[in-house]
C-alpha cells in the first residue's frame, strides 16, 4: 500500500513560493490540511485543500463559507482552546490516515509561535510520527533513539540540537566533526553547523531527542563554510 503524505499549511511565512512548488513537485501530498490562516496558501500552491482546522480567527468568514461550499472539511475549535491550530492540524492529518507529514509556513512572525511549532515534534500523541518542517530549502525533523540516517548531499550543513533536555550517547558517522558517545546539552551550541562528508551519514542516539536541521550547501553564505565553531571543531 502506498504511503499517504500530508501537507500541513501553517499560518507562518511561506517563503520562496517557486522553491516550495519545486520541492512539492517531488513529493505530491495525498492530504492537504490548513491550520486556520494557512488556508490562503493552498490556492497559491495550486493544491486542493481537504480540511481547515482551528478556531478560524485568522480566516475571514466569507472565505470559510467559500471553502465549505467547495467541499473542504471544516474542523472548528473554540477560540479559548488549549491547543494551537497547527497542533490540531497535525493531529487531524494523522487521524485521517497520513503516514508522514510535511509542514510549510512553520516559521516567521511571532517568535513564541515558531518555537511552539518546532516543539510540536515532541508532542506525546505524535511520538514516532514522521514529520518534516520545511523552511525555504531547509528541513528539520526529530531523531529519537537509536538514531538514524542524515539525508543530504556531501558538503550540506547539518545541525544537531537537543530538544526536551539532554541528548546522550550521540555518535555521528559521515560528518566532518565527529561526536563519539557524547552528551549534547540544551543551551551550548556544540551540535550546530556540522557538515556532511559521506553519502551514508548518520547519527546514533542512546537517549533523549535531537532536532536535525539540514541546510543544502548552496543556501549557505560563503562565510559559514570557513572553519569555525562547528560541532567537534575548534572553539
Amino acid at each position: 500500500m502506498a504511503e499517504r503524505l500530508a501537507l500541513i499549511l501553517a499560518n507562518g511565512e511561506l517563503g520562496d513560493l517557486p522553491l516550495l512548488r519545486a520541492r512539492l513537485a517531488a513529493r505530491t501530498p495525498a492530504i492537504v490540511v490548513a491550520a486556520d490562516g494557512g488556508a490562503r496558501y493552498a490556492a497559491l500552491l495550486e493544491l486542493p485543500l481537504n480540511a481547515l482546522v482551528g478556531d478560524f480567527d485568522s480566516t475571514a468568514p466569507q472565505d470559510v463559507a467559500r471553502l465549505a461550499e467547495s467541499g473542504v472539511a471544516l474542523v472548528r475549535r473554540p477560540g479559548d482552546k488549549d491547543e494551537t491550530d497547527l497542533e490540531l492540524a497535525l493531529l487531524h492529518a494523522f487521524e485521517r490516515g497520513a503516514d508522514e507529514a510535511i509542514v510549510a509556513g512553520v516559521a516567521g512572525g511571532r517568535i513564541d509561535m515558531t518555537i511552539a511549532n518546532i516543539l510540536l515534534l515532541l508532542h506525546p500523541a505524535l511520538a514516532g510520527r514522521r514529520i518534516n518542517l520545511w523552511v525555504g530549502a531547509q528541513t528539520a525533523y526529530l531523531l529519537l533513539p537509536p538514531g538514524g540516517e542524515v539525508v543530504g548531499a556531501v558538503d550540506d550543513t547539518v545541525s544537531l540540537i537537543p530538544l526536551g533536555g539532554r541528548a546522550e550517547g550521540v555518535t555521528t558517522h559521515g560528518l566532518a566533526f565527529t561526536l563519539l558517545g557524547e552528551t549534547l546539552l540544551s543551551g551550548p551550541g556544540r551540535g550546530i553547523s556540522n557538515r556532511i562528508t559521506e553519502s551514508n551519514a548518520g547519527v546514533e542516539l542512546a537517549s533523549g531527542a535531537l532536532l536535525v536541521v539540514h541546510t543544502p550547501q548552496e543556501e549557505l553564505p560563503g562565510s559559514l563554510k570557513l572553519p569555525g565553531s562547528y560541532a567537534g571543531g575548534p572553539p
